[in-house]
């Protein structure tokens, strides 16, 4: 065989370019497996001279198959790299493999092994050819009797959600459309932590009193004449006393109202009021947080939640668990 196919071999088996695989051909005496580790080893060097460079670019890719669905994000350096079809092309091979083993966590798929490498090793092989950091950004598994995957456009986003039950397809992908695009923290608010709700009924109370407040001080304000928006902070009165839209006797006015009017709203404030006014909080909270309850954004005509979507299509067909990546800022 001669020195121009087996540059073309072994570019075919690492991926490598014509000048490194002459290189490593040269060095190692035409020996195909001692060029592969040369340019292995390379890969391995150049990649740690990058890893305190960060990867913030990348893809993202979803698939289902046999009751198992998984994303891959794989990561990079620059928007030109993630967009390289190799890039691409490994990235997809990876979630291809990790599916026929239904690898369940991203330390398991890091060390898991095909062609005669880790995954950790094929990326970083890779790596070494770009010039570039790269790594696994993240990895997400589950099962389910139905599944469903949605994969964004630009490859930076994707959605894999299981059902207790096989269903429409259609179906199933407009809930994971809707995971897509609302990015939900649970199925139902049964399965939000407790810790979430405790800090969101704390905010509510807070924001229900301070509201209820303010309205009684505006409107024992605008008894008085004075209006709110013109001594609604310090900095506006003194403002407003130097435009001439205030008097003085009215700016003394307005501090005294705040204060007594204010102290005496908050200590007079009715429990059952404040109780009411925060569970109608949570619930506007779980209808825009928890998937179920979010309102079905592909027809708003039907003024139908994902829940009650479900069970207009199927009365028995439930969404039981999702996964989302999104390598962009949500």
């Amino acid at each position: 065989m001669s020195l121009i196919e087996d540059i073309k071999k072994l570019r075919t088996l690492t991926g490598a370019g014509m000048v490194d695989c002459k290189k490593a051909l040269i060095e190692s005496g035409n020996d195909m497996e001692k060029a592969k580790e040369l340019i292995r080893q390379r890969g391995q060097a150049i990649a740690a001279k990058r890893e305190d460079r960060s990867a913030a670019e990348g893809v993202a890719f979803g698939k289902a198959a046999d009751g198992f669905a998984a994303i891959v994000a794989l990561k990079c350096e620059t928007d030109f790299v993630s967009s390289n079809e190799k890039f691409i092309k490994l990235a997809k091979e990876i979630l291809d493999k990790a599916l026929e083993a239904k690898v369940k966590t991203m330390a398991e798929l890091n060390d898991f092994s095909y062609d005669g490498q880790t995954v950790a090793e094929h990326i970083t092989q890779l790596s070494g050819i770009t010039g570039e950091k790269m790594e696994l950004g993240d990895y997400k598994a589950l099962e389910g009797a139905g599944l469903s995957v949605y994969n964004h456009f630009n490859n930076k986003l994707a959605v894999i959600a299981a059902f207790n039950k096989a269903g429409d397809p259609e179906v199933l992908k407009e809930v994971a459309m809707q995971i897509a695009t609302s990015n939900p923290i649970a199925c139902t608010r049964e399965e939000v932590p407790q810790s979430v709700i405790d800090e969101e009924t704390k905010v509510a109370i807070e924001k229900t009193k301070e509201e209820q407040v303010e309205k009684a001080v505006n409107n024992a304000l605008s008894k008085a004449g004075i209006n709110p928006n013109l001594v609604d902070s310090d900095d506006h009165i003194s403002s407003n006393l130097a435009k001439g839209w205030l008097t003085q006797e009215q700016a003394d006015k307005a501090q005294e109202i705040k204060k007594t009017v204010a102290a005496e709203k908050a200590a007079n404030l009715p429990e059952a009021m404040i109780q009411n006014i925060t569970k109608g909080r949570l619930n506007k909270f779980f209808s825009q947080n928890v998937l179920t309850e979010q309102p079905y954004e592909a027809e708003p005509q039907l003024k139908l939640t994902i829940g009650q979507y479900l069970a207009k299509n199927d009365a028995d067909l439930k969404v039981i668990a999702f996964q989302r990546v999104n390598l962009n800022a949500d």
